[in-house]
């Protein structure tokens, strides 16, 4: 099981690297955590480190943006937060983006679990009350 406690933002990009390291076959992570604990945050410094310049902001209202990385693969960065019902996320075709092979990152993802993949890595982000966050992750 992979676990890392952090003080700063600026101790990201190694977790993400530690974190891609960890769980190199892994393409789909599902990120777990509260409003304001840092989903979004992570997501951007993983990307960064998968070669991505694009700019990663979270998809709230689109549920998914695509980022091109330097040898031209793609990242799916979903967030399922509003979705009403999972019927949304059919009308999307969440499946040919979770089965494409390519690295596939879901924030909220309770709001789909049972669409999820039956081997996805889940990241879980807690924050306690001093701005420290608690980064684990497991492959289920």
């Amino acid at each position: 099981m992979f676990s890392e406690k952090i003080s700063s933002v600026k101790e990201l990009k190694q977790v993400a690297q530690n974190l891609m390291a960890a769980f190199p076959e892994q393409k789909v992570f599902a990120f777990y955590g509260k409003m304001g604990a840092g989903k979004t945050t992570f997501i951007q410094a993983v990307c960064k480190e998968l070669g991505t310049d694009d700019n990663v902001t979270s998809p709230t209202f689109a549920l998914i943006n695509e980022y091109k990385t330097k040898d031209l693969s793609s990242i799916f960065h979903f967030d399922f937060y509003r979705i009403k019902d999972i019927e949304e996320a059919f009308d999307l075709g969440y499946e040919d983006y979770l089965y494409s092979g390519e690295y596939c990152f879901i924030e909220w993802p309770e709001m789909i679990e049972s669409l999820l993949p039956e081997h996805v890595t889940e990241v879980y982000i807690q924050a306690d009350d001093k701005g420290n966050r608690l980064i684990t992750a497991r492959t289920t």
